[in-house]
């Protein structure tokens, strides 16, 4: 019933010179028999749809199994990011916090270093460490300058939390 919603919508869309795409974020996290159904649904939509799936690197790994070979082989185009080097990574930071209205001095120079260090040229992990550690300071009250020891303490709850917690997301203590 939803399936069929779905594809009268479409081709609605279509109609309307319209062109849909649809992005799955985190689709590595997908169950392989969802996608599988989710090809076959796609089968009925009109020839110009698109489907974005956006993965970490196992993706891949998994469509290249034989018994996925089904759903590898219609994808027509497939990229592996490369990870970003610290300047790049520094920038970004930068990037970010003037477009919140924050200083460059936000975060000390060890701390900057710490960051990008455990980020490993990864913006999400990069991202979150930061996010982390504001959050971090505002419920500690440790003022505006984020230090490496902020961060320590950031990472230090964030790994407790991971091995408290089944196989999953991780969530970081603010209390």
């Amino acid at each position: 019933m939803l399936e069929r919603k779905l594809i009268q919508q479409a081709f609605s869309l279509n109609r309307s010179g319209k062109m849909l795409v649809t992005v799955i974020d985190d689709a590595h996290l997908m169950d392989m028999e969802n996608l599988r159904k989710l090809r076959l649904m796609l089968e009925d939509f009109p020839k110009n749809h698109n489907l974005i799936l956006i993965g970490q690197v196992e993706l891949l790994t998994n469509l290249d199994l034989a018994v996925n070979q089904d759903i590898k082989s219609r994808v027509t185009y497939s990229v592996i990011t490369k990870r970003l080097h610290d300047d790049a990574m520094r920038d970004f930071i930068e990037r970010q916090l003037d477009a919140i209205g924050l200083g460059h001095n936000t975060f000390t120079s060890g701390s900057m270093e710490l960051i990008i260090r455990t980020a490993d040229g990864v913006l999400r992990r990069c991202r979150n460490l930061c996010l982390a550690s504001m959050l971090e300071a505002v419920r500690a009250s440790a003022g505006r300058e984020i230090d490496i020891d902020l961060v320590n303490r950031v990472l230090m709850l964030a790994a407790l939390a991971k091995r408290s917690r089944p196989e999953g997301l991780l969530k970081i203590p603010l209390m």
